[in-house]
């Protein structure tokens, strides 16, 4: 069995890398990090133009029609070049959980607006607790006549300040993955109020969702029903970001043996030094073991095998240490400047906190894995 990429695949990483390298750099990553949104048009224009945010929409509704394969060599790059804005939380969130759970209506309304790039949508799923698993959602909706009630709160939702519409996950009855809904708020909803959160990687927002008697009526799926199609959007989300952060963790690798390589001390460049040329080695060894994990992963997402139900919590556990760790000794191979804002290294080191902590950590994934294979 070959779990290589093909060779459309691997031209589509090379444009990706080109593209990137000439619009997302790091002085751009720091504008974003600052601006009131980290959301620019003109860059979202740039991505729309080349069908990213639509790579997983279907043709039929104005999409690119590409595999979830594509997307992950999209993905790694991205980490590589720590796209800011809510290209993540569209293309890999809410793009899918409308293609999973939505009618054919809802796919001809929004999916072709997503494509165009004119509807960017993101998915609430986390509450106080931080869980990304059923048992988690408590927020509760009552119904009366068509609509539903929602009062409570929903936290570290992804880009919902720029979002035209946000999908939310509800309880409506039941325990566990039975009684969840899907509810569709509009982010002009009355009732409800979001808040940005200042948080360790500012170049991607995430918001706090307070609910006070907001009405709706738009769901996807049916109700009660709603866990089998977050279960699918969060392994798509969850194995994309773990390609993203093997693709952060890569550039800090590149960027730290570079270093090495350039910087002289006692008349010898560094990397000559077995305790820096040591640390390059176990950093590169940590990389490619998740990259590894990873691509398997992103295959079984893709075929849709039984097997995601491991391969992706597993690739996204050793991905997040992996990620903080090797970030984290690419400060050290650059000593005193990697500790200064100056440096662009701390910029890999938030991006890869922040994917630790996105879509669940890593003990939560590696107890996910146990509970499996113990049956």
């Amino acid at each position: 069995m070959d779990f290589g990429f093909s060779e459309e695949q691997e031209m589509l990483r090379d444009a990706a890398k080109r593209f990137l390298a000439d619009n997302c750099s790091t002085k751009f990553v720091r504008q974003m990090m600052a601006d009131k949104t980290a959301h620019d048009a003109g860059f979202w224009k740039k991505l729309v133009d080349l069908g990213w945010p639509g790579l997983l929409i279907p043709e039929e509704y104005g999409g690119q029609g590409g595999t979830f394969l594509d997307m992950t060599v999209i993905a790694e790059e991205a980490g590589k070049a720590l796209i800011p804005g809510p290209f993540f939380t569209s293309a890999l969130l809410a793009a899918p959980i409308l293609i999973e759970g939505g009618s054919d209506q809802q796919k001809k309304d929004v999916l072709q607006r997503m494509a165009k790039g004119e509807f960017i949508g993101t998915v609430a799923i986390a509450e106080a607790a931080g869980r990304f698993d059923a048992d988690g959602i408590q927020l509760k909706a009552t119904k009366s006549g068509n609509d539903y009630t929602i009062t409570g709160e929903k936290f570290f939702v992804p880009d919902a300040h720029v979002a035209n519409g946000i999908a939310v996950a509800v309880r409506t009855g039941g325990s566990g993955e039975k009684g969840i809904t899907i509810l569709l708020v509009p982010p002009d909803a009355k009732g409800l109020a979001i808040t940005q959160l200042k948080t360790v990687d500012m170049t991607r927002r995430l918001c706090h969702l307070k609910f006070e008697g907001v009405k709706v009526s738009g769901m996807l799926g049916k109700e009660g029903e709603g866990w089998p199609i977050l279960r699918r959007t969060l392994d798509i989300a969850t194995a994309a970001l773990a390609a993203e952060m093997v693709g952060t963790a890569q550039k800090a690798l590149d960027l730290s043996v570079e270093y090495a390589k350039t910087r002289v001390q006692f008349g010898k460049p560094i990397g000559s030094f077995q305790a820096v040329k040591h640390k390059c080695v176990d950093m590169m060894v940590a990389v490619e073991n998740a990259r590894s994990l990873t691509y398997f992963a992103c295959w079984t997402v893709d075929t849709k095998s039984p097997e995601a139900a491991t391969a992706v919590p597993m690739a996204k556990a050793y991905a997040s240490d992996m990620a903080k760790n090797v970030t984290s000794e690419a400060i050290q191979v650059h000593g005193g400047i990697g500790f200064t804002w100056e440096h662009d290294m701390h910029l890999y080191h938030r991006r890869a906190l922040a994917g630790e902590a996105n879509l669940g950590n890593a003990p939560v994934h590696r107890e996910t894995v146990a509970k499996s294979l113990l049956g």
